[in-house]
């Protein structure tokens, strides 16, 4: 997915509100923006990553209908995080009780909130630098949980609140561990 970051801070500062318009007037149109407010327009993914997304949030699907701990979200979903920036992982989670503390409105729109599980997966055309940076940023904003996942070299970094980045290698399997109890994601489905 390739991005581009356009600044309109020195013509006008857009507003919650504006950018949640833009969003819903070009619904085939991917933005997120910074905290800087800067905004950002992705491109859509390409077939292999995709296909790869949609398997993994299966697995998620499963385990969150079973467990019932909380609310999961795609790619679609857009987050207005603490420090301003709406971002839009490829899969969220969000503890029940932190999102029933949000009002209706909250959830409707971009819910006011920074998911507790994070998940990036990489395209080809996408930058390690700012994939990491935005993984970053998740955590800085109180994110409990990240995974970046590179399909292409099979490489994996876990990002946990208030704790370095551990980086796996080809590794069989990542544990939701205390966040999301009892998750296994198989990265077979990743790798094959």
């Amino acid at each position: 997915m390739t991005a581009y970051t356009i600044d309109f801070s020195s013509v006008f500062e857009m507003t919650d509100e504006q950018f949640y318009q833009l969003c819903r007037k070009n619904p085939d149109i991917k933005f997120e923006r910074n905290a800087t407010g800067e905004l950002i327009v992705m491109s859509p993914t390409g077939g292999e990553t995709g296909n790869k997304n949609i398997e993994i949030a299966g697995d998620f699907v499963f385990w969150n209908r079973q467990n019932q701990l909380g609310k999961l979200f795609d790619s679609s979903t857009g987050f207005k995080l603490p420090n301003g920036a709406n971002r839009s992982p490829d899969i969220a989670w969000i503890k029940q009780s932190r999102w029933d503390e949000l009002t209706p409105e909250e959830k409707e729109k971009f819910p006011p909130i920074a998911p507790d599980f994070v998940l990036e997966l990489m395209s080809p055309s996408d930058s390690l630098t700012a994939t990491q940076a935005k993984m970053q940023e998740y955590m800085e904003n109180q994110v409990r949980l990240g995974w970046l996942i590179e399909r292409k070299n099979r490489y994996v970094e876990i990002y946990r609140l208030g704790k370095s980045v551990e980086t796996l290698n080809s590794p069989r399997t990542l544990s939701g561990e205390e966040v999301l109890p009892g998750f296994i994601l198989d990265l077979q489905i990743v790798w094959s």
